[in-house]
C-alpha cells in the first residue's frame, strides 16, 4: 500500500508556510490602517494551524526518499490543496468572493495563468493586491522546482530528456537537487528584485512595481490595475518585455550564468528559437497594424511586442487595445500561445522544446518518404531523441490538443459562446491569462462565465500546469495498486 505520510508531511509544511506568508499582506494593510488586515490575519491563522496539524500527524513516516508514485501524488496534491487555502484571503476579506470565484483566482495565481474574475483592481486593499502577486510569485517558484527536479525524474511529457540536464551539467558545483533548488531560489529572487527596481526606475508606484515585478518573473500576469500595463505605456512596456523573456528562459541556464557559464545560455537552441519566433510574430503583427490602421510605427511595434511576448511567455499582462485588433492578430496570438516559453521555466503551453522536436520529427519523416532506405534519426541539440522521450512527447502534444477540443465543447454546453469557450480553454490549459470573446469583452475578465465554466477552466489550468499526464495517471487504478 502506498504510504502517503511523507506526502502529507510535505504538504502540511507547505500549507503552514503559505499561512505564514499571508502575514505579509495582513501586515501591509495593518500599516495602512485598513480593516481588511484582520480578515487576512484570520485566513493566515487558519491556514497555518491546518498545515501544522497535518505535518505533525504525518511526521512519523520512515526516513527514506520519496518514491516516484509518491512524487506524482505530491506534485498533483500541491496544486489542488495550496490554491484552496490560498483562496481564503479572497473569501474572508475584500473583494468577498464566492468560493468558486476565489478558487478560480487562487488557481489562476498559483498556476501563473493570470486570468481573473475581479473587477476594480485599483480599488482593492493593498494587502489583497500584494497577496495576488505573491500567489503568482510562489507558484512560479514552485513550478520552476518541479520543472527542473520532479518532471524529468517522473518522465512526464518527454521531460526525461532533461534528466541529465538538471543534475549533471553543473558537475561538482551543484551535484544534488537541494543545491540546485537553493541556487534556483537565489536566481529567482535576484531576478525579481532587478525587475522591481527597473519598474521603479520607469515610474511605477511602489505597490505596482512590487506586484508587477513578482508576476513578471513568475510569468503570472496578475496586475494591481484594471488597465494592466496600459497604466505605464512606453518605458514600462519595454522593461516588461525584457523581464518576461528572462522569466520564460530555462532556469538551469540562468543558474549556470550566475556560476560563470555564459556558453550554455548563448548556445541553448530553445532560447534561440523562442527569440526568433517572437521576432517573426512581432514583425508580422507590427506590419499588419501599420498597414491597416493609422497607428504609428513605434506604438504599433511597442504594443505588438509587449502583448505577443506576454502571450508567448504565458505571462498575461496586456496593454493598449490588443483584443480589438481583429482576426489576423488573434490568429497569430493563438499560435504563439500554443507554443509557450522554454521547458524548465515557469512558462506554460506546449513549450519550445516540444515544438522543436515535433518539427524535427516531421522533417525526418519527409526525408524518409523521398529516401525510404536512408537511416534518419530525430536529434535535438546534436543528441538523438530516444524512443521513450519521443513517445511521451507525442502523447503529450496529442493529449494537449484533444483536451482543448473536449473542454471547449464542454464549456459551450454551460452556455458560453464558442469563441469565448475556445479562448477560455486555450488561455487556461496554456496558463496564458488572456481572454477573448463576447463574454470577456465587457469587463476584460471571466466574471460573467457561469460557475460550471469556471470549474472547467480550473481543471484546464491544473492540467496545463501538471503536464496533463501527471494528473491523469492518478485516476488509473493500477497506479494505486503499485
Amino acid at each position: 500500500m502506498l504510504d502517503l505520510r511523507p506526502v502529507g508531511f510535505v504538504i502540511g509544511l507547505l500549507v503552514a508556510g503559505l499561512g505564514l506568508a499571508m502575514l505579509l499582506p495582513s501586515g501591509l494593510d495593518l500599516l495602512l490602517e485598513d480593516s481588511n488586515c484582520w480578515q487576512l490575519l484570520k485566513a493566515a491563522l487558519l491556514t497555518t494551524l491546518a498545515g501544522t496539524m497535518v505535518a505533525l500527524a504525518c511526521a512519523n513516516f520512515p526516513q527514506r526518499a520519496i518514491g516516484i508514485r509518491q512524487a506524482f501524488v505530491l506534485t498533483a496534491s500541491v496544486w489542488f490543496i495550496l490554491p484552496a487555502f490560498g483562496s481564503l484571503p479572497l473569501v474572508f476579506g475584500k473583494p468577498d468572493l464566492s468560493f468558486t470565484d476565489a478558487m478560480f483566482e487562487a488557481v489562476s495565481g498559483i498556476t501563473t495563468t493570470g486570468s481573473t474574475v475581479i473587477t476594480g483592481l485599483d480599488q482593492l486593499p493593498a494587502g489583497t493586491n500584494l497577496w495576488r502577486g505573491m500567489l503568482n510569485w510562489l507558484g512560479g517558484l514552485g513550478i520552476a522546482f518541479i520543472a527542473m527536479i520532479f518532471l524529468p525524474v517522473m518522465r512526464v511529457g518527454g521531460m526525461q530528456f532533461f534528466r541529465t540536464e538538471g543534475f549533471d551539467t553543473m558537475g561538482k558545483v551543484l551535484p544534488r537537487a537541494t543545491d540546485i533548488a537553493r541556487a534556483l531560489l537565489g536566481v529567482y529572487a535576484g531576478l525579481t528584485l532587478a525587475c522591481i527596481s527597473a519598474y521603479l526606475l520607469v515610474g511605477m508606484e511602489p505597490l505596482d512595481a512590487v506586484v508587477n515585478g513578482m508576476a513578471t518573473i513568475a510569468t503570472g500576469g496578475f496586475s494591481p490595475a484594471d488597465m494592466s500595463f496600459g497604466k505605464y505605456p512606453g518605458a514600462g512596456e519595454y522593461a516588461g518585455i525584457v523581464f518576461m523573456i528572462l522569466g520564460a528562459m530555462p532556469y538551469i541556464r540562468l543558474v549556470q550564468l550566475v556560476h560563470g557559464s555564459t556558453r550554455n545560455l548563448l548556445a541553448d537552441s530553445q532560447i534561440r528559437a523562442m527569440l526568433r519566433w517572437m521576432a517573426y510574430a512581432v514583425g508580422i503583427v507590427t506590419l499588419w497594424r501599420t498597414a491597416t490602421s493609422d497607428q504609428g510605427l513605434e506604438p504599433a511595434f511597442r504594443e505588438s511586442a509587449f502583448n505577443l511576448v506576454s502571450i508567448f511567455t504565458g505571462t498575461g499582462f496586456f496593454s493598449g487595445s490588443f483584443g480589438g485588433w481583429g482576426g489576423f492578430s488573434m490568429v497569430v496570438a493563438f499560435c504563439v500561445g500554443m507554443i509557450g516559453g522554454c521547458s524548465s521555466s515557469s512558462s506554460g503551453a506546449l513549450s519550445v522544446f516540444r515544438i522543436q522536436v515535433v518539427l524535427e520529427a516531421i522533417r525526418v519523416q519527409i526525408q524518409k518518404i523521398g529516401l525510404p532506405h536512408r537511416v534518419a534519426v530525430v536529434r535535438y541539440e546534436s543528441r538523438a531523441v530516444q524512443d521513450d522521450v519521443m513517445n511521451a512527447l507525442i502523447l503529450y502534444v496529442t493529449g494537449y490538443i484533444v483536451a482543448i477540443g473536449v473542454l471547449s465543447t464542454a464549456m459551450t454546453i454551460t452556455g458560453v459562446d464558442a469563441t469565448s469557450a475556445v479562448f477560455g480553454i486555450w488561455t487556461s490549459i496554456g496558463n496564458i491569462g488572456y481572454g477573448y470573446g463576447q463574454m470577456v469583452a465587457a469587463t476584460g475578465t471571466f466574471i460573467d462565465f457561469p460557475d460550471a465554466a469556471k470549474w472547467l477552466m480550473i481543471v484546464a489550468m491544473l492540467m496545463g500546469r501538471l503536464a496533463l499526464l501527471s494528473l491523469v495517471v492518478l485516476v488509473i487504478p493500477r497506479f494505486w495498486r503499485g
